[in-house]
């Protein structure tokens, strides 16, 4: 059993989640039970998370994307519903949005990389003034589809979309989970050979296209799970608790 404050505390300063401009509001959204034996870990914060987490006697979710997005203004509705079943259950939520991506070690841009045997070399993706990606090289240059095929390896899905608008023969990569167009442009800039990113919008595309980069896109859901699935390790090994992955892939 462990303190939930101490856990709080801890990912708090681990994740620097006050460093990161950003609409989620970071940390703990949700409080609970003070203390803790099983942590659940999702994506998302819906509510199947949370039935799935109750079922695994849960006393804290930890999510990448949580409930509360600015600000609440009124009790209704979704909110609602979702708040409801997490009081009513002393089910504590913690989210780490951007400070989950931007991560060096347990971040999804980080652990992208690492799916590809690379390390982060440089940061990469401007975010309001702070960078949440990374730019990883191979010694000696990779064929497009054979990263492509990595990647549905690594991250158990069907397929990776791939837009083969520039080079072929792939030495350095940057990264942006989830929803990472706007950073295209900088990639450029960066003399990247190839973007890897979650979802890939229209605007994005002719981006990319004009300025003949290749793209991979891997799923926003997929690409996101890998953030909360290397903090796992991480609370369990420091706090001894139980630690279980709740799996809701959305397919986009």
């Amino acid at each position: 059993m462990a303190s939930r404050d101490e856990i709080v505390s801890f990912l708090d300063e681990y994740l620097n989640i006050k460093a990161f401009p950003d609409k989620s509001k970071n940390g703990l959204q949700v409080e609970g039970k003070s203390e803790v034996n099983t942590i659940a870990f999702a994506v998302d914060a819906c509510l199947d998370t949370f039935v799935k987490a109750k079922a695994f006697k849960a006393d804290m979710v930890i999510v990448h994307h949580g409930i509360v997005w600015g600000g609440v203004d009124y009790i209704t509705g979704l909110i609602q519903k979702r708040l409801k079943f997490l009081l009513e259950n002393d089910i504590n939520l913690y989210v780490a949005h951007v400070p989950l991506d931007a991560h060096p070690e347990v971040g999804n841009n980080a652990q992208l990389l690492k799916l590809l045997d690379l390390e982060p070399k440089e940061p990469f993706g401007d975010y309001g003034g702070v960078t949440i990606g990374f730019i990883g090289e191979f010694e000696e240059p990779k064929p497009l589809p054979l990263i492509a095929q990595i990647l549905v390896e690594k991250l158990k899905i069907d397929y990776v979309k791939s837009y083969e608008f520039g080079k072929q023969e792939i030495k350095r990569i940057g990264v942006i989970s989830g929803a990472g167009g706007f950073a295209i442009e900088e990639a450029v800039k960066k003399n990247v050979d190839l973007f890897i990113t979650g979802e890939f919008i229209h605007g994005s595309y002719r981006t990319a296209e004009d300025l003949r980069l290749s793209v991979l896109a891997a799923g926003h859901y997929a690409t996101e799970t890998l953030g909360v699935r290397a903090l796992m390790p991480l609370l369990r090994g420091k706090f001894g608790v139980r630690t279980v992955f709740i799996d809701n892939p959305t397919g986009l």
